[in-house]
């Protein structure tokens, strides 16, 4: 083989390899420091030893004055939610997460240390133990850092399931005549839960924590927060995903028709009924997950059998004296109140108890009223998708006023007003006299005013103008205060007025959101 060009050959590595590997750690490791929005160190036993100044704005809302009182406790003690003991466990690192407790929501990595193998035995350099981790604050607004990335994963989990039920549309094909599933699959991950307030992240937590159990799920909220999507996401990542996704909505059946939609029926069982009998659904769910909808108008008299089912993991269909097993994990849904119904008379207590395992509150949206550019967004490019036509374009003070309704219909009233919207308007473009012309048009009973302090002359009228603006306005007023009383220093700036770098920069730069 002829000899290498000396020109060619890689360069010699040079004597102190070592020393520079060492010093680059070093230097990536202050780098990280400076960066990052906080950080810490553990040792192999999840104690707290060393945390660097970024994070020390972090120690009041935990509960602590100073570094010197936060550090020494068990990592899992002062951090709430944390899952720093998991890495320590099993030696894998998270590299981003959401963590979310009483400091706020925050986008982190949890990285494991391993001590240095010398590999003087058998001449195999071997894996260290884990001697501690690093646990990195990256972002500590994620709602605003990473809502372009959420949006287009958004976007794109909507296209895919925009395919799925397209597929799901063709089972009349002959190809599919013999599918034994039919249309009941999942049609929502939660990734189809749109929002990233504190409270959509709570409960989507939540909500992924039940999904690994295989105890009866309650969603809790009033119509229209998204309890039959969140039902849909739990069966998808539930061990039962590959099973039938079955659902009742028990206010659209009448109470005759309930227990012979629950529990099927034998052949001949009733006047009319199919001669070859038919199975009910929660045979039809055996395997996967049922999902009872509106459970709070179950007659009475049939809380009994369904109680019954639920306990033995067996049903009677009408008509027969054999007892059928099931196997089926049973999501409920209400927007009534349970406890009420129960002091009432009209629910049966030991059955709102054998529901009530693992109870889920989904909040309203006048309670995440952060999410609602987002759900404008996800709303409009489905409208477009379904109608062929642009989403609707609202402008900043458009969006304000959406914020200040009450939303009794939550996201199904969001929904019915944006294609109002859509349908009245001449132009794609809406801003908020349009959407307060077209929301009176439409009959809304509440319309909430700008925001008027009782006083007269220009401070009134200045208070007349868009809530973007006077927002954007007093951010900017806020930003110059910080940087003067800082030198001008954006760190110590961003630190001050307790948001990230990126945060500043972007509110410096596009000061109208």
């Amino acid at each position: 083989m002829p000899a290498v060009p000396p020109v060619a050959a890689p360069p010699a590595l040079p004597l102190d390899a070592e020393g520079i590997l060492a010093l680059a750690a070093r230097s990536m490791f202050h780098l990280f420091s400076s960066i990052s929005q906080g950080m810490f160190l553990v040792d192999s036993s999840g104690r707290i030893v060393w945390v660097n100044e970024g994070y020390r704005r972090f120690l009041p809302v935990l509960g602590f004055s100073s570094i010197d009182q936060f550090l020494g406790h068990m990592v899992e003690d002062v951090i709430p939610n944390t899952q720093m003991r998991r890495v320590l466990e099993t030696g894998e690192p998270i590299l981003v997460d959401l963590l979310t407790n009483k400091a706020g929501t925050f986008v982190v990595s949890r990285i494991p240390l391993r001590a240095e193998s010398d590999g003087r035995e058998g001449g195999v350099r071997g894996v260290g133990d884990v001697i501690g981790a690093i646990g990195i604050v990256l972002f500590d607004q994620p709602e605003t850092t990473l809502q372009p990335l959420i949006s287009k994963f958004a976007l794109l989990q909507r296209d895919l399931d925009d395919a799925r039920r397209e597929l799901a549309s063709q089972r009349n094909n002959p190809l599919y005549q013999h599918a034994p599933d039919g249309q009941r699959r999942s049609k929502y991950t939660f990734a189809s839960f749109i929002g990233s307030s504190p409270a959509a992240v709570e409960v989507k937590r939540h909500a992924r924590r039940a999904a690994q159990s295989t105890s009866p799920v309650l969603l809790l909220g009033e119509t229209g927060t998204g309890k039959e999507l969140l039902a849909h996401a739990i069966h998808a990542s539930s061990a039962r995903a590959k099973g039938l996704f079955v659902s009742v909505n028990i206010a659209a059946v009448p109470d005759t028709l309930l227990e012979a939609e629950f529990f099927g029926f034998a052949p001949g069982a009733f006047t009319g009924a199919d001669r070859r009998g038919r199975e009910g659904k929660f045979k039809l769910a055996d395997g996967g997950s049922l999902f009872l909808d509106e459970i709070g108008d179950m007659p009475l008299g049939l809380q009994a059998k369904l109680l019954r089912a639920l306990q033995e993991g067996e049903i009677e269909p009408l008509g027969s004296n054999k007892l059928v097993p099931f196997d089926a994990r049973v999501i409920a849904a209400t927007s009534r109140d349970l406890p009420e119904l129960v002091r009432r008379g009209l629910f049966r207590e030991d059955l709102y108890y054998r529901l009530n395992v693992l109870p889920l509150r989904v909040s309203p949206l006048r309670e995440r009223r952060s999410d609602i550019p987002a759900l404008v967004e996800a709303l409009g490019e489905d409208m477009a998708l379904r109608s062929g036509e642009a989403p609707p374009e609202l402008t900043p003070d458009a969006l304000a006023l959406l914020a200040g309704q009450h939303w009794r219909g939550n996201i199904r009233e969001l929904r019915n007003v944006l294609e109002q919207v859509t349908m009245r308007s001449d132009s794609q473009r809406i801003d908020a006299t349009q959407l307060e012309r077209i929301l009176r048009e439409a009959g809304l009973e509440q319309i909430a005013p700008p925001e008027v302090l009782q006083s007269s002359g220009d401070e009134e009228v200045a208070l007349l103008r868009p809530l973007a603006q006077q927002v954007a306005e007093l951010e900017q007023k806020a930003i110059v205060a910080a940087l003067a009383s800082t030198g001008g220093n954006k760190l110590a700036t961003s630190r001050l007025l307790g948001i990230s770098r990126a945060t500043l920069y972007e509110r410096m730069t596009n000061p109208v959101r």
